[in-house]
């Protein structure tokens, strides 16, 4: 594909330098003008800059119009800080003490008063959050907590992110799982990890395919098992009671993947509201996952750097830290130059597909492309049994074997990195395997 100029609007923006800028106590007026941009004109905003908090509100004002709020909006949220500034300020408080045991009291106050209004937890929230990266309050040290499960999960946690290289999102998964179970075996009490048995094990597997079904059990027994081999690692536990975990009863291929015929995604793709800025955000994202079998968290993490249009090519950061580049198709290509170019707003965020409401950020997570597609299958009258964000990636694999890819060219696409995850789709060619089966045995 040729190389693709971006005008700068999606682009360009507020860079985090000046995002996070904090402007020192006696900085004048010249400097301080940021609030205006929220204000009427003329009007004197002279009031809203007094208190302890007064210094920083005008690069508070400065983050809000990067992350894209209304004037409307971003006035009412400087006037909440505004507030609190001058409520501090009656108690003799500096904004370095602010933590968000003073937020609660002052929120608590402004509902005794019946001013608490929706959106206000909200925005002392995003202040607090922006003044402890902005180094104006300091980072609340977590403090050593002396219950023994927590004091093991926290060396856990460090085992998982330091030894073995996880992401914060597989330490969210596996932490409460180790948590959980030295609760369950152990209770309040003391935690003797040297009395724990097989027994223990089963027990607590029994529990969680009874609270949450067998298929989300088997979701607990590797992050189990992890935890198991990383207390026999330490030596906290002579045995391997990893090798205990039993398996929750699952049949490999017992079912056909689900996914959508040709035609049906066409005419996905096709319904798309591409008469809208959201619409063709949310095209190109179908796109990404209906053309090249992308994952959701794959493009939710897609930032601007990984496209080359020179090369052709984007930069795919997969699970594991794995890195792929995969050929920008042209008709991928297309669409994201149009989003990039005239849609995508402007901001400091590098994600590729931002909200389109402030606050301008990307994803939190794959949900928003689930939420894509569900939307995308209501409008195209689609009414598949499993609607989740990989039906779009079954859906290229199958269409790509029915027209005679291998499964060893299916796993390179799909980016599987063993082969027994692609053999599910071996059974999909129904026709084919028609012709292999033996006939049922009839009585003469």
């Amino acid at each position: 594909m040729s190389s693709v100029t971006l005008n700068g609007h999606g682009l360009a923006g507020v860079s985090s330098s000046e995002a996070s800028t904090v402007p020192e106590a006696g900085a004048d007026d010249s400097r301080n003008a940021t609030v205006n941009l929220f204000a009427s004109p003329g009007a004197d905003v002279t009031h809203l800059r007094s208190g302890p908090l007064g210094v920083h509100i005008d690069s508070f004002a400065g983050l809000l119009s990067g992350q894209g709020y209304s004037t409307r909006t971003g006035y009412r949220k400087i006037r909440l800080v505004a507030e609190l500034s001058r409520w501090l300020g009656r108690r003799q408080m500096r904004a370095q003490d602010l933590n968000e045991e003073h937020i609660r009291a002052f929120l608590r106050a402004r509902r005794r008063r019946y001013l608490l209004q929706r959106g206000d937890r909200r925005t002392l929230a995003q202040l607090i959050d922006y003044f402890r990266e902005a180094g104006v309050t300091p980072i609340p040290c977590s403090a050593p907590c002396d219950a023994p499960v927590a004091k093991i999960t926290a060396d856990y946690a460090r085992f998982l992110s330091q030894q073995r290289g996880l992401s914060r999102a597989t330490l969210n998964n596996y932490l409460p799982i180790a948590g959980r179970f030295l609760e369950t075996r152990f209770g309040s009490g003391p935690v003797s990890l040297s009395k724990l048995r097989v027994v223990d094990i089963t027990r607590f597997m029994l529990n969680e395919a009874w609270r949450v079904g067998s298929n989300q059990a088997r979701r607990v027994a590797s992050p189990l098992r992890c935890f198991l081999r990383f207390l026999t690692q330490e030596g906290k536990v002579a045995a391997n009671l990893a090798i205990g975990v039993p398996r929750v009863a699952h049949w490999r291929l017992s079912e056909l993947p689900q996914f959508l015929e040709p035609e049906e995604v066409e005419s996905l793709l096709s319904r798309s509201h591409r008469n809208t800025p959201a619409g063709r955000r949310d095209y190109a994202v179908l796109l990404l996952s209906a053309r090249l079998g992308l994952r959701a968290s794959e493009v939710v993490r897609l930032q601007l750097e990984d496209i080359n249009w020179q090369a052709g090519e984007i930069l795919i950061r997969g699970k594991g830290a794995r890195e792929d580049r995969l050929p920008l198709l042209n008709e991928i290509g297309q669409a994201l130059a149009e989003y990039l170019k005239n849609d995508r707003p402007c901001c400091a965020c590098r994600r590729v597909f931002l909200r389109m409401n402030a606050p301008r950020q990307g994803f939190s997570s794959s949900v928003a492309i689930g939420n894509i597609l569900g939307r995308a299958l209501v409008r195209a009258h689609l009414h598949p049994e499993h609607r989740g964000c990989h039906l779009l990636r079954r859906s290229l694999a199958t269409t790509m074997l029915r027209r005679g890819a291998s499964l060893s060219q299916i796993g390179q696409v799909l980016r599987h990195q063993r082969a027994q995850t692609t053999e599910i789709y071996a059974k999909v060619d129904v026709a084919a395997l028609r012709a292999l089966a033996l006939p049922w045995p009839t009585r003469v």
